[in-house]
């Protein structure tokens, strides 16, 4: 078991998701569709990695912003039992509402979200310098964008540090600036979109080898495929797991969850991705990202 001194720290986002599952066709201009369910919950790449870190026993904490509006306070309650420690939110007016709808359809999904204020919480120093801690994870790129000295300050404090690019369609394709941005980064966790929009590249192997140029450990999420991880002394493969897949909402930040808890553990490339994707496939089968035990 992870002591107290193996804390990890999620930084990013918090969004309440709205999802829709069981939709006949997606949404078209002047037309109406109707979901079979209705699913409300904390989302955002930061929440969802700290809440399958948590329900895996490992001691996290969640950086992140959070409005004062009615629809913020609504998730409180799953915040609250999520087992995450919450004493680096801020609460500020300028936060919320920040809305997730996620529109599901035969397992996948497209979204719309909206960004409310800052992404920098007031509480960021005093995080990175809280005692116990051992990992960042920043949740999206967007976030190291607003923030770009978070990577350098994170290792000033002797904390490790990884990143879920978490698609944007304005900064995915930066080219060398997007890398330049990511210096100091142990450990990358695209997708395989991702992957191939940074690199340019399609198969798998050539994008490992590409991204490995810029990061000392990657691991690439390839959805039904499983995911493939390298670094500059070890490659590993997995295949996904046989579940049923309700909702994808977060499973490639479940995974993030898995293979960090066990990267830090034991350095192990292929027991990581074995553990990404045990968090992953324990997402997909529910609706929403974080451990169904924590939603509404």
């Amino acid at each position: 078991m992870p002591s107290a001194r193996d804390k990890v720290l999620c930084l990013g986002r918090t969004y309440c998701d709205i999802i829709f599952t069981g939709l006949p066709e997606m949404p078209m201009l002047g037309r109406e569709r109707f979901a079979q369910d209705v699913t409300i919950a904390a989302g955002g790449g930061a929440y969802i990695a700290a809440a399958h870190l948590a329900s895996l026993g490992r001691p996290v904490a969640l950086l992140t912003r959070l409005g004062t509006d009615p629809l913020s306070r609504s998730l409180d309650p799953e915040l609250e039992a999520s087992g995450i420690d919450l004493s680096f939110v801020e609460r500020s007016d300028d936060a919320g509402p920040q809305p997730t709808v996620a529109l599901v359809k035969d397992g996948e999904r497209a979204f719309v979200s909206r960004r409310a204020g800052a992404s920098r919480p007031a509480t960021l120093q005093e995080a990175l310098a809280a005692p116990g801690m051992r990992h960042l994870h920043i949740a999206e790129f967007a976030t190291l964008n607003d923030i770009p000295g978070v990577v350098a300050a994170a290792r000033s404090h002797g904390l490790t540090v990884s990143l879920d690019p978490s698609w944007d369609d304005r900064l995915i394709r930066q080219g060398p600036d997007f890398f330049e941005a990511c210096r100091g980064v142990d450990l990358f966790l695209p997708n395989l979109e991702e992957g191939e929009a940074l690199t340019g590249e399609h198969s798998v192997e050539a994008i490992l080898s590409r991204l490995k140029r810029h990061f000392p450990v990657v691991a690439l999420k390839l959805g039904a495929q499983g995911a493939a991880a390298a670094s500059a002394s070890a490659q590993a493969s997995a295949g996904a797991l046989p579940v049923e897949v309700v909702d994808t909402t977060g499973a490639g930040d479940a995974f993030n969850a898995g293979f960090l808890h066990v990267w830090l553990q034991t350095g192990s490339l292929q027991e990581s991705l074995a553990a990404g994707i045990r968090s992953g496939a324990l997402s997909v089968q529910s609706p929403g990202g974080a451990p169904a035990r924590h939603r509404r």
